[in-house]
């Protein structure tokens, strides 16, 4: 009951008054309980350290797979700008309303999935809940599914100064392993840091270790590599059966 009415309270007035990384935002009342996780610290602190170390007022920064848009409201507080991209409708709402209730005007939010072209895709949720985070290309035959708009990444970045970028979040569900090959000359030309989340577990068990080789093998230009906890990686971590088995995030520079 006590639940109920915090929510009822937070929509009446229209916003959830919370933080992010120490920094205040107004934020949508409809995902209340977790603005209340992130602003105790206890969602990701060391996504916003990334950020924090990569990200500067002369700098832009790119998120792949920016969900309702917590590091984009803290990106776009550190960062000259922000490209977000969300593909999924129920997401991107709740993004979109998240910058507007913050007046940030230096963030360009896209509601499409890069991808190796443009066209039109399906995904649906793993977790079978539109927005809740697990949309991904790789679940297009799922119940409850949705068409989206993919957009090609090297049109983009053809017709976009990318020169400023800093940083890449990659976090698409999945989709990484098929998006990352698209990016290779760019991302070997421009050298980001990039901070990519892998989904292994989304993957049929007998393609996983061939799938994180070769993410491991196309992304080895990168001379540094650490895991989410700041601790140096190899290659063959890559294919461990800990990266294998979890949702592992690695950040490649350098």
């Amino acid at each position: 009951m006590l639940t109920r009415l915090r929510k009822a309270l937070y929509r009446a007035r229209g916003a959830y008054q919370g933080t992010l990384g120490g920094v205040p935002f107004r934020l949508d009342p409809y995902h209340s309980k977790f603005w209340r996780r992130a602003s105790a610290g206890a969602w990701e602190p060391e996504t916003f350290a990334v950020l924090d170390a990569h990200l500067a007022a002369d700098r832009d920064y790119l998120d792949i797979g920016a969900w309702i848009g917590p590091t984009v409201l803290y990106a776009a507080r550190k960062a000259r700008h922000v490209w977000a991209f969300e593909p999924d409708a129920t997401a991107f709402r709740h993004l979109a309303w998240n910058i507007d209730l913050n007046r940030i005007t230096n963030v360009s939010a896209l509601p499409v999935a890069l991808s190796d072209r443009t066209g039109v895709a399906r995904m649906a949720s793993f977790g079978g809940e539109a927005g809740d985070s697990m949309t991904s290309l790789l679940n297009a035959e799922a119940a409850g599914g949705t068409d989206v708009v993919t957009l090609d990444w090297a049109a983009f970045a053809a017709d976009t100064d990318l020169s400023a970028v800093s940083l890449v979040k990659m976090d698409v569900e999945g989709a990484e392993f098929s998006l990352i090959p698209a990016l290779l000359p760019w991302l070997k030309a421009q050298r980001p840091a990039l901070y990519l989340s892998t989904h292994a577990p989304y993957l049929p068990e007998d393609e996983r270790t061939a799938r994180m080789a070769a993410l491991a093998e196309q992304l080895s230009f990168y001379a540094s590599c650490r895991d989410d906890a700041g601790l140096p990686v190899t290659a063959a971590d890559l294919t461990a059966p800990d990266a294998l088995s979890r949702f592992r995030s690695f950040l490649f520079t350098g």
